[in-house]
């Protein structure tokens, strides 16, 4: 596995399904920001060629193997919600405080884990820590531009978070 973070701004990201399934996806995708074209099952190769990501999510297995297998000999990275055989990657638990986003993934292989691991994130990072992270954003911007070096930076940046008592 190799984790991941990117920003979903221009990337082509397709969505297919149905159901509850379907409803959480879009929902995950959404406040991720990422702008997915809501397709059919049976969506055509010339739909499916543009895309660079395509979601599948509470369709009947054979559906979602047809589906996976024309996306990904165009070239599309597929994840199939719950069938990691189909997946050329796979979306981890998380929690996310504003921009701080925290994951944990067992590669599709122990999904209560995983979800058993976001909970206790969610526990011990509330709320409060989208305002901690504007902080310290704004703190490491006054160090960085005080001519601070990378190293320097990150030390005070700890020190801050020491000092507060925060970890």
């Amino acid at each position: 596995m190799l984790p991941l973070v990117f920003t979903p701004h221009g990337v082509k990201t397709g969505l297919a399904g149905q159901g509850e399934a379907l409803a959480r996806r879009a929902a995950l995708l959404a406040e991720a920001g990422v702008e997915a074209r809501l397709l059919s099952y049976d969506a055509s190769d010339a739909v499916l060629e543009p895309l660079q990501l395509l979601f599948v999510a509470g369709l009947p297995d054979g559906e979602s193997q047809a589906l996976a297998r024309r996306a990904r000999a165009l070239g599309v990275l597929v994840n199939v919600e719950d069938v990691p055989a189909l997946c050329d990657f796979h979306v981890p638990a998380l929690v996310r405080r504003g921009e701080l986003l925290l994951t944990a993934s067992t590669g599709g292989s122990v999904p209560g884990l995983s979800r058993r691991l976001r909970e206790w994130l969610a526990d011990n990072f509330g709320p409060e820590w989208t305002h901690r992270l504007r902080e310290l954003s704004a703190e490491r911007a006054k160090l960085r531009s005080a001519g601070f070096s990378p190293t320097e930076v990150s030390e005070k940046v700890r020190d801050l978070i020491e000092e507060k008592g925060w970890l």
